[in-house]
């Protein structure tokens, strides 16, 4: 609530619907929410895009966020408040998660305390509201903690949880999906145990039931791959690749203020771990607890790796791994590797903390490791938020909802350099699941180019006859977002037959004078 004030005093008012990610994300959850449980076999041919298969593909799934919302989604409830809620939620299950983590293995629940704070809320995750698959990442820190039991004793209920974690993280998010098995293998790399045949095996299986059950959710994006040409260049990864900017980048009110805003606006991700942790997590590694703790140790390899691979075009030997490991092509902003490094962090820093209270009397260790929190904490806000005013899914589009037989496309219909523009149209179509030929993703279909081109001639006869031709049933005008002779124009036209006009917008059939 803090960190993200004053969204916690009126989710249901304040939102980033000025962010098309923001509207995209919502939609998703609402589409997925929705769709899966009733049919999941038509999860990926979503109603965004219409008439291409598979529009789900184009952006990220998000499964388990979605069945967070779901019993909101089904009530009713609008999707931005569900969205909302989720935000909150993320924040909340990913510092416990780690907290709770972090506490068994130092054996200090206040370490564990600290390091969940730094987990949850740093200068990366504080910058993504946006992005709300950048903010459940409470899975990892499970999945490490099982590939810790595995590897000191598998057994199978570990090696179950190990492979679960590891795919509900992986559903969160492509680019988490890429994250995990990057830290999985870092951390195991650096584990003796892990070459012994009964590791192995364990692994091995994790391994295998993972890639099982990711299956059926990774096909469609290797069929809009093959079949729409979704990829990611080593152009893209040299574009979104950090320099020594992002690591000194923080949108923290403290940093940002005193220096950070020198670099903020240039870098491509925000990075900048904070002073506590980072130093603290150099007593780990001057220690020699980073070396001596096996699971300290993990910790260590994962920050290596994910700092070294934040650089992308920069780092020498990047472009071979893109060319040899397919998963790395999913990765377009490849900086938000660092992140890796902010996940381990925290988990070096709360071993210093730890052993730091056993040295002292309890007061004195109780006190430092408040002191550490709070500075963690102050080191991060940027309350109070900016946010815009929301005031709900307009009433008309429960008309459309209605409606049985509906192919919606809205006007304005934005070019394809500006197709962010689509941004509220996709969230009002998470409240009618109807499908719309505008669309909003990370990758956009040729196919849209060639209806934005038609879309320029509306209400012409030959733009209706084409709308029709691909199936489209019915329009929405937003009046107040086109000039207003072609509202005058439509309202004139024969082949538009209004249904409801509640002054803001204007919602036709496409009548059959217009054929």
């Amino acid at each position: 609530m803090l960190h993200t004030w004053p969204l916690a005093s009126a989710p249901a008012t304040w939102a980033r619907v000025d962010n098309a990610d923001t509207a995209l994300n919502a939609w998703i959850v609402a589409w997925v929410g929705m769709t899966f449980p009733r049919d999941p076999l038509q999860l990926f041919d979503a109603n965004i895009f219409y008439p291409e298969p598979r529009t789900l593909a184009f952006s990220e799934v998000m499964l388990p966020q979605a069945l967070l919302g779901a019993p909101l989604t089904w009530s009713g409830v609008d999707p931005v408040l569900v969205y909302n809620l989720l935000v909150l939620v993320g924040f909340a299950l990913s510092g416990v998660a780690m907290a709770w983590v972090v506490s068994r293995w130092t054996g200090d629940r206040l370490a564990g305390i600290v390091a969940g704070l730094a987990y949850a809320f740093n200068a990366h995750t504080l910058v993504r509201f946006g992005h709300l698959q950048a903010l459940h990442v409470q899975y990892l820190p499970l999945a490490l903690m099982a590939l810790d039991r595995v590897l000191a004793a598998p057994r199978p209920r570990w090696v179950i949880v190990l492979a679960a974690m590891c795919v509900l993280q992986a559903l969160t998010s492509n680019y988490l999906l890429v994250m995990t098995a990057m830290a999985m293998v870092a951390a195991a790399a650096v584990r003796g145990e892990t070459w012994r045949p009964v590791q192995l095996k364990a692994l091995a299986a994790a391994g295998f039931a993972s890639a099982l059950v990711l299956a059926p959710f990774l096909y469609p994006y290797w069929r809009a791959h093959r079949d729409q040409g979704l990829v990611r260049t080593f152009d893209d990864v040299a574009m979104y690749s950090a320099t020594w900017r992002d690591w000194l980048s923080t949108g923290g009110t403290l940093h940002y203020g005193l220096w950070s805003h020198q670099w903020f606006g240039s870098a491509v991700s925000a990075l900048f771990p904070g002073i506590v942790i980072a130093v603290l997590a150099l007593g780990a590694v001057a220690s020699g607890r980073a070396w001596r703790d096996p699971r300290a140790r993990m910790m260590l390899a994962i920050a290596v790796v994910g700092f070294a691979l934040s650089f992308g075009a920069h780092l020498p030997g990047y472009r071979h791994l893109f060319e040899a490991l397919p998963i790395l092509k999913g990765i377009r902003v490849v900086s938000r590797f660092g992140w890796l490094t902010l996940l381990a962090l925290p988990v070096l820093a709360a071993f210093t903390v730890a052993a730091l209270r056993r040295r002292l009397a309890r007061t004195a260790g109780t006190a430092l490791a408040i002191m550490v929190a709070i500075l963690v904490t102050a080191e991060a806000l940027r309350a109070p938020m900016t946010y815009t005013l929301y005031e709900g899914i307009p009433r008309i589009y429960d008309r459309v909802a209605a409606l049985d037989a509906v192919v919606l496309v809205e006007v304005p219909f934005p070019p394809r350099e500006a197709i962010q523009d689509n941004g509220p149209s996709v969230l009002y179509s998470a409240w009618h699941l109807k499908p719309l030929l505008n669309g909003y993703s990370g990758f956009t279909p040729a196919s849209y180019g060639l209806h934005a081109r038609v879309m320029q001639l509306f209400p012409a006869p030959d733009c209706l006859r084409s709308l029709q031709a691909i199936g489209v049933t019915h329009v929405m005008i937003h009046k107040r977002r086109v000039p207003r002779e072609l509202v005058q124009r439509a309202s004139e036209s024969p082949g538009l037959s209004l249904i409801e006009d509640d002054g803001e917008r204007a919602f036709y059939a496409l009548a059959p004078g217009s054929r």
